[in-house]
């Protein structure tokens, strides 16, 4: 990932995601602006993720934290998938869609570290895994829901199907990422 993207760059990232979602909606397909598809940071190979509000509430978020795709790829991909798989969440309607603000979060490369007293919240998305299970949380969530380091790490460990305080046992392994995230509200409004 680049360490900041252009805001053309974001703008046509949102355009996309949104264009993927309208597909599916409209049951047509529509051609991207020959601009957006050739903007050089878009053919990037990176992890992204991408997240619905509705009213400043969660209605879906899916992602990849690595990807073989271009970015621009990974977000449409990734956009269809928030909007409609997420198992949380019933399939969106084409009556949500005017209310929905899109957030894309393009992801750096997860790196493994000793301890979890080394997470900087608000700074670090997180992943945490032991045994076969495994959770992830983006930069932004902590600081979203108020959360402090031990209230972050035990919803990350219950997200994973563990007990809250799994996280501190032997075994537990934690990587962190960083993330350039924005939204529609910011920049298309």
């Amino acid at each position: 990932m680049t360490d900041v993207l252009s805001e053309k760059s974001k703008k046509a990232l949102l355009t996309i995601a949104r264009e993927a979602i309208n597909a599916k909606l409209s049951g047509r397909l529509t051609e991207l602006p020959e601009e957006i598809l050739t903007i050089d940071e878009l053919q990037q190979e990176s992890g992204a993720f991408v997240t619905l509000h509705i009213d400043g509430k969660l209605r879906g978020c899916i992602g990849l934290i690595e990807s073989q795709m271009p970015l621009k790829e990974t977000v449409y991909e990734m956009a269809y998938h928030a909007a409609f798989h997420d198992p949380r969440f019933p399939a969106l309607t084409a009556d949500e869609l005017p209310q929905v603000d899109l957030e894309i979060s393009v992801l750096t490369k997860p790196r493994p570290i000793d301890s979890p007293q080394l997470i900087r919240l608000g700074q670090d998305g997180i992943i945490f895994s032991k045994s076969h299970c495994r959770a992830l949380f983006l930069p932004q969530v902590a600081p979203e829901q108020g959360w402090d380091l031990e209230m972050t790490l035990s919803a990350l460990s219950r997200k994973a199907g563990l007990p809250p305080s799994e996280w501190k046992e032997p075994g537990s392994n934690f990587e962190v990422f960083q993330a350039e995230y924005f939204d529609e509200k910011e920049l298309c409004h």
